[in-house]
């Protein structure tokens, strides 16, 4: 079974990895991409990277969008949109796919469906949800950390959160260790988003590196959530994000200690165990580097030790692991293929 593909938000780089993943995928066609700035404009003139694969593609209203609903029986979302404007557009459009009498399945990789409850969401954005009538429909959650939903679409974890998920669930669902963690880590530039900033801006971010946000971030408490929701367990999670002279990955350092009783090998086979059936993640003896899993859907942890104080470095390309290769997966599992389907390209190793 193939599906057509919708991408919204598509002018960012998430949704250019979005769409340069479509164009690998074998069971994915896209059908539209929509754009509030950009309708009736060329494709590869926001993305010239991807004009072979898409070459006479235009950026479409959502109205037009919604006027294709109709040619086919189930549609597969993607959604780059903004945080705080992205629920409301998804709900547009599956509102007028209840009305045609379509299915969709949809993934969103902003943070509009990462809290189940709209209060959570409000307390952490400062406003309030665009659509909390649609909130049960989605499951938050990294693919490798549950075996199946029982939603019709789901939400990627934020970045940050995915490199720190990675680390954190395996070692607290197996009781290892305390409940007070720190984490430090490292992204690169295209993690700020298109529009240059201060922050993003190239002279201050080449040959510099310097920390954002410390302990105030707000994937912290989306961490926390996700964490007590794969393991049924509580933490304490110190976080402190830092912006690295580089174009895209993240690099975490996780700090934690271990229970008393509990060893140092008890803690590298738990996370051995976790992920033995897990394509996409690797548990290596020497620390990851960045360069081996950019530009990739892999993600690569180790573990050190000293006593009772562990260490897991964690190392993910944050624009596909930490949001669009991560949403493709999730496509993949909700629609019953293989999960590794149009992910499996290498690291180009020297980018």
């Amino acid at each position: 079974m193939s599906a057509p593909v919708l991408v919204l938000g598509g002018t960012g780089y998430v949704a250019g990895e979005l769409l340069r993943l479509v164009a690998q995928h074998p069971e994915l066609t896209l059908r539209g991409v929509i754009s509030t700035s950009q309708v009736g404009e060329p494709l590869a003139a926001a993305f010239p990277h991807l004009a072979a694969c898409y070459p006479d593609e235009r950026f479409v209203s959502l109205e037009a969008a919604v006027e294709r609903l109709g040619d086919a029986e189930h549609w597969v979302l993607l959604s780059a949109a903004p945080h705080g404007a992205s629920a409301e557009v998804i709900a547009r459009i599956l509102d007028a796919a209840d009305t045609a009498g379509v299915r969709i399945t949809a993934v969103d990789t902003s943070a509009d469906f990462r809290f189940a409850d709209p209060e959570a969401y409000a307390k952490v954005y400062g406003h309030p949800h665009g659509a909390p009538a649609r909130l049960p429909e989605f499951t938050c959650a990294l693919p490798e950390h549950v075996k199946s939903i029982e939603t019709p679409h789901a939400a990627h974890p934020g970045c940050f959160a995915t490199s720190m998920l990675l680390g954190i669930v395996p070692l607290v669902a197996a009781d290892l260790v305390e409940p007070e963690i720190s984490v430090s880590a490292i992204t690169g530039s295209t993690g700020a988003g298109r529009t240059p900033k201060d922050t993003t801006h190239h002279p201050m971010r080449h040959n510099n590196l310097f920390g954002y946000q410390a302990l105030k971030h707000r994937h912290a408490p989306e961490v926390r959530a996700l964490v007590e929701a794969a393991t049924g367990r509580s933490i304490r999670l110190s976080f402190v994000p830092h912006s690295g002279p580089f174009a895209r990955g993240i690099y975490a350092t996780i700090f934690a200690r271990l229970k008393a009783g509990a060893r140092t090998s008890d803690a590298l086979d738990a996370l051995n165990a976790f992920y033995r059936d897990a394509p996409f993640v690797g548990v290596q003896a020497e620390p990851p580097r960045m360069k081996d899993i950019v530009a990739t859907n892999f993600a690569t942890l180790s573990l050190a030790a000293d006593g009772d104080v562990i260490v897991v470095h964690s190392a993910i390309d944050n624009l596909i692991k930490g949001a669009a290769g991560g949403s493709i997966q999730w496509v993949n599992r909700l629609l019953g293929w293989p999960e590794t389907s149009g992910l499996t390209a290498p690291a180009p190793g020297w980018l």
